[in-house]
């Protein structure tokens, strides 16, 4: 049903991604969490978010969102609303990834682009730590030689941000203040501060009017219920063995669920896809095992 007044929460991957397609959004987000002068960024464009596989036996790895920075460098933005007990390994796995990926074979490693993770957590993923944000690179262990630039990880952590606004605030807080807020008074008060954050309401705002588009996030929003509650049913039953039994367990019976009904409703494969992040392949797959009625 359309709702007139609804409003999406942009930490919701489905919302944060449709903003990413803003090109304004994109690169004052990119400016303030990388602490580049919007003047020194020439161009942002969105990368098919699939990574290809070296190996038919390797782990597939689909990015929430991945974004081409000045033709030089490659970034992998991904949100994640429940705790993931490893999530630094998942961040790693899919930066590495994303670096490993660039060069075919017969190609020259001088050709390999600088690879960037931006993780967006709405957990505390480094206890006894009051910082919300948190910048890494490949050091030397005693002298801080830094052995490499090519690869980077940014952890932004939700909670851990302070609840007013002093006068002056960087504007990467101001767009973490941005993606945690829910409210619409906050969402405007944020806009003024930032004329890319502005563009960025004003876009989440025209999306959350569009009927269709209410649809595929609140697909997406009931896909994360589904696979949360799944993840903590197992925990109680002392059922979870690590990442991979949650993934088998939240995507395969929550996220096709989800597919399912949206087959049933007659919704086309990309529709369904940008809804729950599966494969098309996999979507064609379920449309054999629940035909459109």
């Amino acid at each position: 049903e359309y709702m007139s007044e609804f409003l999406m929460k942009l930490k919701v991957d489905f919302a944060f991604k449709q903003v990413m397609r803003n090109e304004n959004a994109r690169l004052g987000f990119l400016s303030a969490m990388l602490q580049m002068p919007p003047e020194d960024i020439r161009e942002t464009r969105l990368l098919d978010t699939h990574l290809n596989k070296l190996h038919k036996d390797d782990k597939l790895g689909i990015l929430d969102v991945r974004v081409c920075l000045n033709s030089d460098a490659e970034i992998d933005i991904e949100i994640q609303l429940a705790p993931f007990p490893a999530w630094t390994k998942r961040a790693l796995f899919y930066l590495s990834k994303m670096y490993a990926s660039q060069l075919k074979e017969g190609e020259e490693y001088h050709r390999m682009k600088k690879c960037i993770s931006i993780s967006i957590l709405d957990f505390a993923l480094f206890s006894g730590q009051k910082e919300f944000y948190s910048r890494f690179h490949l050091w030397e262990d005693t002298r801080r030689l830094l052995y490499s630039d090519q690869m980077e990880l940014h952890v932004l952590e939700l909670p851990k941000l302070p609840e007013e606004l002093k006068e002056g605030a960087s504007d990467m807080l101001l767009w973490a203040k941005f993606i945690n807020a829910e409210k619409k008074e906050e969402l405007d008060m944020l806009s003024e501060k930032n004329p890319y954050i502005k563009e960025a309401c004003e876009t989440l705002q025209e999306i959350s009017q569009d009927r269709a588009t209410q649809l595929e996030y609140l697909a997406r929003e009931k896909a994360i219920r589904d696979h949360n509650y799944l993840m903590a049913e197992a925990d109680q039953r002392g059922e979870r063995r690590g990442i991979e039994i949650g993934e088998q367990r939240g995507l395969k019976q929550g996220v096709e669920h989800t597919a399912k009904n949206l087959i049933r409703l007659g919704a086309e494969t990309d529709f369904i896809a940008a809804a729950t992040n599966l494969s098309q392949e996999r979507i064609e797959d379920l449309r054999k095992e629940c035909p459109r009625s």
